[in-house]
């Protein structure tokens, strides 16, 4: 079952989850921790969120140009006081939400993934301001639910695009051994192969990992080493690690969830 939703509602989401992101952290003292990013404080919380909603606008109004490797598209200009950082987030946001509005999900545009065009980019930054809108809530303790549907395709974007995919210089060897996510909120059942990576980096690092890939039922030819079912909120919130998998059900071949844990248990920003 597709998870994907339309650019209409990409974008509606993404609106609603930046305008409560703004909303709760508009009165958080500057220096209050952010739980599920213990490196960060409200302040550095809401300026990242407004950095890359600045980098993505500009990313779209510069299409199909890609950024410098080493400076990007350059620093953007802004104040350091709490007034100052939401003036930026402002103008990051409603400039993200306009240039998205304005053009055409098929559109090439340079991205960091194999995807260039411009609705990975609709679809990512909305799920960037859903996890960091969690991220604001869980900092002042006004935590809402999350929508099922965008959720949903949460997990799938978690899955297929955040953990799996081997890049272009190195080698996915799957094996026969699957993980069965069922979203019991939602109907979505998605799965997962488990497999090794290998391969040399540009930079020269050696890679010899475990990895996953996304697969069908199809391709398992026979039951899921691994079952992992929930709500696709919580599933959604524990990939990302905004949460523990205690509202989870994981059942299935001990080594099989251990190795997926690995791969998951990577840190999301």
């Amino acid at each position: 079952m597709e998870t994907r939703l339309s650019p209409a509602d990409y974008l509606d989401h993404l609106a609603a989850d930046s305008a409560r992101f703004r909303e709760v952290l508009a009165d958080a003292p500057a220096d209050a921790a952010v739980p599920s990013c213990p490196e960060w404080r409200s302040d550095d919380l809401l300026l990242h969120l407004a950095e890359v909603q600045w980098f993505w606008a500009q990313t779209l109004h510069r299409r199909p140009t890609a950024p410098d490797p080493e400076t990007g598209w350059g620093e953007p200009e802004f104040g350091t006081d709490r007034s100052e950082l939401l003036a930026f987030f402002d103008a990051s946001t409603r400039d993200l939400h306009r240039a998205l509005s304005q053009a055409d999900p098929a559109e090439p545009a340079w991205t960091w993934a194999p995807d260039q065009h411009v609705g990975f980019i609709l679809r990512r930054q909305a799920h960037e301001a859903l996890i960091h809108r969690l991220d604001a809530e869980l900092t002042t303790g006004q935590v809402t639910p999350l929508d099922p549907a965008l959720a949903a395709d949460g997990v799938h974007e978690a899955l297929a695009v955040m953990f799996a995919g081997a890049p272009e210089w190195g080698t996915f060897t799957p094996e026969p051994r699957y993980v069965r996510v069922e979203l019991t909120d939602s109907g979505h059942e998605l799965w997962v192969q488990l497999g090794r990576f290998t391969g040399v980096s540009p930079e020269g690092e050696v890679h010899d990992e475990d990895d996953i890939a996304m697969a069908s039922e199809q391709d398992a030819d026979g039951p899921a080493s691994v079952v992992l079912a929930g709500r696709a909120a919580d599933v959604d919130a524990w990939l990302w690690q905004r949460a523990d998998s205690s509202a989870l059900s994981l059942t299935g071949d001990a080594d099989a969830l251990k190795r997926f844990r690995a791969v998951v248990s990577q840190p999301l920003n």
